[in-house]
């Protein structure tokens, strides 16, 4: 990182649209766990996109793909095959219990498709039955679908009116989805872990429990994996930590190392589209699969998921520590997916210190008030785990300060 020159002047930002409260940092260049802004300051990066930079930032693996495949073919159409999204759906089908995939280019997108594909199901096979148990506090994504699946708070009344036919039930709670299942009912669709609710996995009972419910009423289940696919949970894909077999598993995020790339697959007694029912310009165009198919041989190769077990054992224990030591709740997780909960609502006050610190600055989330989230790459060191939480006790003790003196 070091020997790069970087602008200092801050870019204009009044032309993009205002969606969301973005500090003033422009970055510019990022490598592994690191990120450097417009001045020069670097920043630990344990939310690398959302979850997305499954290598980190700029990994050789992915620069490599996206130079050679750009000299060969970049979008040919996908009335065509190509060589780079066959190679990756056979990886995905080869490693995973699906036998069918489609490629898009966002979780959202993904999630809509598999909403789409069990409706059509359940109108070929469960006599029009179009219902869908999805979850309070669950997220699926940003399309008026998939928005109406979520649960999250405050999108109730958000453009209105919803997409009809999402029933909410409570994750872990099996009484609270078998309740809900009547004769419009054509599967249950969920995060194993969710994510945006504040790292809340889904028990290994409750899992077990739901796919044997779901298999009595002759229901789809639908794994939302978009945040705990390809490798985040320490399995390549989190179904296999439950030991069950969804139906049907949407996947983005990690999947595309950072760039847009997403997938939906399913069982082959599912896939029921006809030509035409599905589709998209730019989906599974060999730039972004050539990518994938780099991204998901990194995570074959030998000994990497040991590694992000081990790892996330690791930032497991070294959260425990923290929160015995500010006498917090504890934490909780799936591999490199974890959360720290808090004894007090000032997550969104620790972000910001956080990312202030000087002379390096510290970026981490806070999905709810009582909870921060971390989100590292899977390549994360122990020694970057390590300065993660120096940094983070920093920034809690400077936050503690602050409510004393106020």
């Amino acid at each position: 990182m070091k020997g790069h020159a970087v602008s200092t002047t801050l870019h204009p930002t009044q032309s993009l649209m205002d969606i969301t409260a973005r500090p003033d940092a422009v970055f510019v260049r990022g490598e592994g766990s690191w990120l450097t802004d417009h001045r020069g300051r670097r920043h630990l990066d344990f939310v690398q996109g959302w979850a997305v930079n499954t290598l980190g930032h700029c990994p050789p693996q992915i620069a490599r793909a996206l130079a050679d495949q750009a000299t060969k073919l970049i979008t040919p159409s996908p009335a065509f095959y190509n060589e780079p999204s066959l190679q990756l759906a056979g990886l995905l089908t080869r490693h995973s219990c699906f036998d069918r995939v489609f490629f898009c280019n966002s979780g959202g997108e993904a999630n809509e498709g598999a909403i789409k594909l069990a409706r059509k199901w359940g109108a070929l096979h469960k006599d029009g039955a179009y219902g869908i148990i999805t979850f309070d506090d669950g997220f699926h994504g940003r399309t008026l679908a998939t928005m109406s699946a979520s649960g999250k708070a405050g999108w109730d009344k958000l453009f209105e009116p919803k997409v009809p036919g999402f029933a909410k039930a409570t994750l872990n709670d099996i009484a609270s989805v078998e309740a809900l299942i009547d004769s419009n009912t054509a599967a249950v669709m969920l995060e194993p872990v969710q994510g945006e609710a504040g790292v809340v996995p889904a028990t290994i009972e409750f899992m077990r429990d739901l796919y044997a419910l779901t298999r009595k009423h002759g229901l789809l289940l639908i794994f939302d994996e978009i945040q705990t696919g390809m490798g985040r949970s320490g399995h390549l894909f989190a179904y296999q930590h439950y030991g069950v077999e969804p139906d049907i598993m949407t996947l983005g995020k990690g999947i595309g190392g950072g760039v847009p790339l997403a997938a939906l697959l399913a069982k082959e007694a599912v896939s029921c589209f006809a030509h035409g029912d599905q589709g998209g310009t730019f989906n599974g165009n060999p730039l972004m699969t050539a990518v994938g198919v780099a991204v998901l041989q990194a995570v074959l190769a030998p000994g990497f998921l040991d590694y992000v077990r081990d790892t996330g054992a690791h930032l497991s224990h070294r959260l425990s520590g923290l929160a015995a030591e500010f006498g917090m709740p504890g934490e909780r997780g799936l591999g490199l997916l974890r959360a720290l909960k808090l004894a007090t609502p000032d997550g969104a006050r620790i972000v910001e210190e956080a990312r202030l610190l000087q002379p390096v600055g510290l970026l981490i989330n806070a999905p709810r008030p009582h909870l921060l989230r971390f989100m590292p790459s899977l390549t994360v060191t122990k020694v970057e785990i390590d300065r993660m939480i120096e940094l983070l006790r920093e920034a809690l003790t400077a936050v503690q300060s602050q409510a004393r003196a106020a």
